[in-house]
């Protein structure tokens, strides 16, 4: 974190896109400041060589709709209280939904649920199938089979460049046996 030179904070109350161009606003305000330029792609390929689990994000529209996306910006935050987070893009398509809502899953996904995975990846692709979820004592949806699951109560919203970071509460889990679903340097990859 930056102690000194430019700083650069965008208002919550900003429109998503107009908190992305800050947010490049304040990452090409910071390299001047350095004297570098930051290459974007380059510093994209460097995070993609942290291998990461793949999850499915799922809650509950105003609608009574059940939503997922493909996420793998989730970390665990704290044991006790028991706090974990991740990561959207202010321009997602699911930004509203999220950010407002009380409740979330995270589904950790098995390397067999990879199809699952690419379907909640795509943009427009949100609404889950009922085939793919079940549905928690909470009204928490999650998917079906899962590696391992969370059912969260969002407890804190951060602004962070161009992404919020929403921090959950975590309410109920449950786990299983299986191989996780790993991504790797822009693809996935299996465990050796």
């Amino acid at each position: 974190m930056l102690t000194t030179g430019p700083k650069c904070l965008a208002s919550v109350r900003t429109k998503p896109k107009q908190l992305r161009l800050d947010a490049i606003r304040c990452v090409n305000l910071r390299a001047r400041y350095w004297g570098y330029n930051l290459d974007t792609r380059a510093l994209r390929n460097t995070l993609g060589q942290f291998a990461t689990g793949v999850c499915i994000l799922t809650t509950q529209t105003s609608d009574n709709r059940s939503i997922g996306m493909t996420v793998n910006s989730f970390a665990a935050v704290s044991l006790d209280p028991a706090l974990v987070l991740w990561s959207i893009q202010n321009t997602s398509e699911c930004f509203k939904e999220f950010t407002e809502c009380e409740r979330y899953g995270i589904s950790i996904l098995k390397s067999s649920q990879q199809a699952l995975s690419d379907r909640y990846a795509r943009s427009l692709a949100h609404e889950m199938d009922v085939a793919d979820r079940i549905v928690d004592d909470a009204g928490v949806p999650l998917v079906k089979d899962a590696l391992a699951t969370l059912s969260c109560r969002l407890t804190a919203l951060h602004q962070g460049g161009d992404h919020h970071i929403i921090v959950g509460e975590v309410d109920a889990l449950t786990h299983s046996e299986g191989e996780p679903l790993v991504f790797f340097s822009g693809g996935y990859q299996r465990l050796a």
